[in-house]
């Protein structure tokens, strides 16, 4: 599928995620923002984008594990610029940052 394919399916798992956020449900919400991390991974702003919103999550919840590890993760984020970044990696503080995970079924065809 097209990169073109691929931002918007980010763009679509990012924009419920700002609904759900938006309506208090961060529980969800954060679900959908660990799948556009997972899309947003191979470009830096979109990887950038979804631990923001993580972070907004962790705020919101009060995790101080949460809003460590976003800031973390955001400033590691920079490893997408050289194609540094583990596959499938959800992108929240419950996993390490540098553990590639699999990536889900329905979204294989955006990322090949």
């Amino acid at each position: 599928m097209s990169s073109n394919t691929l931002k918007e399916k980010f763009e679509k798992e990012l924009s419920i995620g700002i609904q759900l956020f938006d309506n208090k449900a961060f529980n969800s919400a954060f679900h959908h923002f660990e799948r556009a991390h997972i899309l947003g991974q191979p470009h830096y702003w979109r990887h950038v984008k979804s631990h923001y919103w993580m972070l907004r999550v962790g705020l919101k919840i009060r995790s101080f594990r949460e809003i460590t590890g976003q800031i973390v993760r955001i400033i590691g984020s920079a490893g997408s610029l050289v194609g540094k970044y583990p596959t499938g990696n959800t992108g929240g503080a419950n996993v390490s940052p540098f553990k590639t995970m699999p990536i889900p079924d329905d979204l294989k065809p955006y990322l090949e």
